[in-house]
């Protein structure tokens, strides 16, 4: 998983079980230290606080680009001055290296 900014997402069909545990620990670790996982090793999430509505705003549609160039979609939870992404792979039940790709790739918005 080096660089994970710089790859794009891979169609899913070809995938037959989720990441381990360890690997979604090991590609945690290449993205900003505010992503977690959650406890049962199916999912990444990350928090995102702004000034305001508008700021908020911009950076959902800048997310909504990155999901839709990469054809991989998130769940998230937007407020006034905050929204929360999380990523999973639903059509194989967990994490993917596509999870960690999106994620380094919103990470980048803040470089």
């Amino acid at each position: 998983m080096s660089d994970l900014k710089t790859k794009h997402c891979q169609a899913c069909e070809g995938f037959t079980e989720p990441m381990s545990r360890e690997d979604a620990e090991r590609g945690l670790g290449q993205l900003d230290g505010h992503w977690g996982i959650d406890e049962a090793g199916h999912s990444i999430q990350r928090s995102f606080k702004f000034k305001n509505f508008h700021e908020t705003m911009a950076f959902v549609n800048a997310v909504a680009w990155i999901a839709h160039i990469e054809d991989h979609h998130p769940d998230m939870a937007v407020g006034y001055n905050r929204c929360s992404v999380q990523f999973s792979t639903h059509a194989v039940g967990g994490l993917t290296e596509n999870d960690f790709i999106c994620a380094a790739r919103i990470d980048a918005l803040f470089d």
